[in-house]
């Protein structure tokens, strides 16, 4: 089974609109555990900001509220530390999804963000298009 990391931008398109390309991998994760996903506690932060958004809770197709909904992935996951890797992609604060990558052995991460797409893979970790 492979593993992935999924960046803050995959999780919240996929509470907002839970049948585009991020939620059919967030509903993959959860109902068959089709991969193991790894996360770190900087990563668990950032989505959790991002889920809290005004603009995102009023968006959402869903009516669970976005922390219980994070809770059953977070559940799921291994956790890696948050390690320091230089720097990678332009936008340092995208690092972390590659380190936490690294750290928990992931194959991919999984991201919507240009910084990170353009990267394509690094030391082994491919940074894939949620499509």
């Amino acid at each position: 089974m492979f593993r992935a990391v999924l960046d803050a931008n995959v999780y919240v398109s996929a509470y907002v609109r839970p049948e585009g390309p991020p939620g059919q991998i967030v509903d993959r994760l959860l109902r068959d555990a089709a991969f193991e996903v790894v996360l770190s506690t900087g990563i668990v932060d950032e989505v959790l900001q991002a889920l809290a958004y005004p603009k995102i809770l009023k968006s959402a197709r869903t009516k669970v509220e976005p922390d219980l909904w994070f809770e059953d992935i977070i559940v799921l996951a291994e956790f890696v530390t948050d390690n320091e890797i230089g720097a990678v992609s332009k936008d340092p604060d995208d690092d972390k999804y590659i380190a936490a990558a690294i750290e928990g052995r992931a194959s991919f991460v999984v991201s919507g963000d240009p910084d990170l797409l353009d990267i394509k893979e690094h030391q082994g970790v491919r940074i894939v298009n949620p499509r």
